[in-house]
């Protein structure tokens, strides 16, 4: 049973796995830095804790960022988006985001160029 304040987790829409994805955005320059999973009690524990907590869906376990690494994210402020179904976490980063060492998941991930108006 989770501990999330009741009046946040009726705002939450989760998907079938009870699962809502958090964007993860350094607070100051808004670069995104990375995606993962929060389920209420990685929510709460996240609102909590000031560390950024989320449920691996592949280990079926909860994860604090940088914990083994050392990579680090201090949370700053989270936020819901107007559907209720998205989560965005401002947050200090330690050194880099992805697992891979780059700074931000998105490094390696351009699919098209960008367009000019």
């Amino acid at each position: 049973m989770s501990s999330l304040d009741p009046a946040i987790a009726a705002r939450l829409k989760r998907d079938a796995a009870g699962l809502v994805p958090a964007v993860v955005q350094q607070h100051d320059t808004g670069e995104v830095l990375m995606v993962g999973w929060m389920d209420d009690e990685a929510l709460h524990r996240t609102l909590t804790t000031g560390r950024t907590t989320f449920w691996s869906r592949s280990r079926e376990e909860y994860w604090v960022k940088g914990e083994t690494s050392g990579h680090r994210q201090w949370v700053k402020e989270v936020r819901l988006d107007c559907d209720g179904d998205t989560l965005l976490v401002a947050v200090d980063q330690e050194g880099p985001a992805c697992h891979t060492g780059a700074r931000t998941c998105f490094d390696e991930g351009l699919l098209s160029p960008g367009t000019s108006p």
